[in-house]
């Protein structure tokens, strides 16, 4: 059986290692005609570092990240509501890690080549759609410059490709993502550590402006500084939609938090020393009702675009990845196996994607400014909510999104 990955990004490099592990071969077909370590930060939450560990790549990546200590949520006055431990701390066999997404994605890169073979993953192949008749697929590809390349056959098709998939596409022509007025600043600034140099931060709602802060570099000058990632959001429902990967501008996004300065961080400073701003919009797609067509399905953001919330995207991509690379080892005909992994997969990935809209993690600063009547609290957040309610819903969205204490061994 050949099988094709449409998409060499976090989601279809674990599916081909995932294969590759099992004794299955694959051919990786990515657009860009060269890989670099492009984007911001990510945080590797408890479920993806644990796919990762089975992949063979926890070392290189705990080399390369920061381990999270702490979660702590404020609000836009900078007061404190929630402290969590992550990861190790809180009793975790995996770490949390923060990191740069290029570095995550290089080291899955670096593996297949060591492991699958260069001559396997096959580079400036943008997928432009696919055909199907009894017993094969055929897919149809462009060169880096848009010229077409010469069609592949293959007996399973997996869709790897992003929120933007040409296979998605074809089967769901009239989708669009579903854009709620939210949009997003992301950013990386040389800063000395914050807090404890080892916490994630959140601050402030969607409706005020809301920043998402969190150290992915440790002592990146030699002068103990941190590279700081940071992703900033607001809800205007008259903003129209962001670009994706679009070089932000500073005047778009610093006046939403210039009064943001707190005993313990000039968020504003934060933001105007940034060596680096990205903008994009925060979509997602409502989950559709099959991902399986014959010998196609799709996989990650292909299959479930959501919220960049909760830091979410990339575990259940690696989930995907698993679940489908086992139901292969498995053996049997590869189509059923295809509906298989849909039945375990759409319905828990389409209650994340619900939940990211409705319930996300920040939900407990939401919580705290509802009680406060959207001011500042003149006491202790204790007087308007207890820890442990706050922390059910911390532990709620964790047994959603599948990375609970005991979920994850």
């Amino acid at each position: 059986m050949r099988i094709a990955v449409v998409g060499g990004g976090i989601g279809g490099l674990a599916l081909a290692l995932g294969l590759h592990q099992r004794g299955i071969a694959c051919d990786v077909y990515e657009g860009v005609a060269e890989v670099k370590e492009l984007g911001v930060g990510i945080t590797l939450l408890p479920h993806a570092v644990r796919e990762l560990a089975a992949l063979g790549v926890q070392p290189q990546l705990e080399a390369l990240g920061i381990e999270n200590l702490e979660s702590v949520f404020f609000n836009r006055w900078g007061q404190y509501i929630y402290r969590e431990p992550r990861g190790r701390h809180a009793g975790y066999s995996v770490p949390e890690l923060g990191m740069h997404r290029g570095k995550l994605h290089g080291v899955l890169y670096q593996a297949a080549l060591q492991r699958i073979g260069a001559e396997r993953i096959h580079l400036a192949h943008r997928c432009t759609g696919v055909d199907q008749d009894g017993g094969k697929a055929t897919l149809f590809f462009n060169d880096a410059n848009g010229q077409p390349r010469a069609p592949v056959q293959a007996d399973i098709v997996i869709a790897c490709d992003g929120v933007n998939s040409a296979v998605r596409r074809q089967f769901y022509p009239q989708e669009k993502p579903a854009f709620a007025g939210i949009n997003t600043w992301r950013g990386v600034t040389v800063h000395k550590p914050i807090l404890t140099g080892k916490t994630y931060m959140r601050i402030g709602s969607i409706d005020t402006g809301k920043i998402v802060i969190y150290p992915i570099v440790d002592n990146v000058d030699g002068k103990g500084n941190q590279l700081i990632n940071w992703t900033a959001e607001i809800r205007h429902p008259d903003m129209g939609m962001n670009d994706w990967n679009k070089p932000g501008r500073l005047q778009d996004v610093l006046p939403i938090y210039q009064d943001w300065k707190f005993d313990w961080l000039d968020v504003p400073n934060l933001i105007a020393t940034a060596s680096e701003i990205l903008e994009y919009p925060m979509v997602d797609k409502d989950p559709v009702p099959r991902w399986t067509f014959g010998r196609v399905t799709f996989l990650g953001d292909a299959a479930h675009p959501m919220y960049p919330r909760g830091s979410n995207g990339s575990a259940q991509a690696l989930i995907d990845a698993r679940t489908l690379s086992d139901l292969f080892a498995e053996g049997g005909d590869l189509v059923q196996a295809l509906q298989r992994y849909e039945s375990l997969r759409l319905p828990a990935t389409a209650k994340v994607v619900e939940t990211n809209r409705t319930v996300p993690p920040d939900f407990i600063i939401m919580k705290a400014d509802e009680l406060s009547g959207g001011k500042p609290f003149p006491g202790s957040i204790d007087d308007l909510v207890s820890q442990d309610e706050l922390r059910r819903i911390s532990d709620d969205y964790k047994q959603v999104a599948g990375f609970s204490l005991q979920s994850v061994k």
